[in-house]
């Protein structure tokens, strides 16, 4: 059984990691969808908020878990027998920053990272975007599924 892990910190989801997930479901059994937990981080959605627009968002794949996690991503995947990490990619920033995080996962434990390119039409998007548009009270609709459409 092939299983990934695609952790964040989801703070909110967007589109663009909708695309990761709709399309990175198919190429493995099960697909946890792991949301991080940093006590040095500030968040904008609660950790129950951010579990919630996840699990609503896919309710009706069963492939797809959604979990929280302290501490290394290795750790979670040594733990719950998960072999790949799923990762996307915007831009090119965002591959030398995950090239470097993927071979410390893997001098750390056999866990491979795949990456998958972010469809074009969201590959601007990032949560820090949504943030600012949501504080600065702009039109956030079109870069979050609608399970994040709360406010």
């Amino acid at each position: 059984m092939k299983k990934a892990i695609f952790p964040g910190s989801f703070d909110p989801i967007t589109l663009g990691h909708l695309d990761i997930i709709e399309r990175g479901v198919k190429l493995f059994d099960e697909l946890i969808i792991a949301i991080g937990v940093n006590a040095d981080k500030k968040y904008m959605f609660s950790l129950e908020e951010r579990k919630k627009f996840i699990e609503d968002s896919f309710k009706d794949e069963p492939k797809i878990k959604v979990v929280t996690y302290k501490g290394l991503t290795v750790d979670f995947c040594l733990k719950n027998n998960v072999d790949f990490i799923l990762r996307g990619l915007r831009n090119p920033a965002d591959f030398e920053f995950e090239k470097a995080i993927a071979h410390t996962n893997r001098d750390l434990a056999p866990i491979e990272t795949v990456f998958l390119l972010t469809a074009a039409k969201t590959s601007y998007i990032s949560s820090s975007i949504v943030r600012d548009v949501i504080r600065n009270d702009g039109d956030y609709t079109k870069l979050v599924p609608e399970t994040v459409r709360v406010q």
